[in-house]
């Protein structure tokens, strides 16, 4: 007879609520995965490179660029833009970015990712790097 009980329990290994609790406390957090080395986000219970589940939180610098961005146009809603950025440490997040110009997609330009909130909810927010910011 094969023993059919799993190695790891996944369910219990659910990264979502720590992640959101992180950002809630000012962080921007991704996983890194310590038997590969690489690092992960969205989060996941196994790293999608290597198969292991030794990975640990870690906090970015937020430091990234745009590598695609487009405007959301809504009904009684001022325009906002909603971009995808490739943060230094090698992952790549969705994000607004505050003080985008609606129309003008900033692909390529630098970029301060932080934790904030968006309609009262915990969320990751930009803003572009120049006159003023770091990045």
């Amino acid at each position: 007879m094969t023993d059919t009980t799993p190695l790891v329990d996944l369910h219990a290994l659910k990264p979502g609520p720590e992640y959101w609790e992180r950002v809630t406390g000012g962080a921007v957090p991704y996983q890194h995965c310590n038997a590969c080395g690489e690092s992960v986000f969205f989060p996941r219970a196994v790293c999608p490179h290597c198969g292991a589940t030794q990975l640990e939180w870690r906090e970015s610098s937020g430091r990234g660029t745009v590598y695609s961005a487009t405007t959301v146009h809504l009904r009684d809603v001022d325009p906002y833009t909603v971009a995808l950025v490739d943060l230094e440490e090698g992952i790549r997040v969705m994000t607004r970015i505050d003080d985008a110009v609606p129309d003008e997609p900033p692909i390529g330009r630098a970029v301060l990712v932080v934790a904030g909130e968006i309609d009262r909810q915990p969320a990751l927010r930009a803003s572009l790097a120049g006159e003023g910011h770091d990045a």
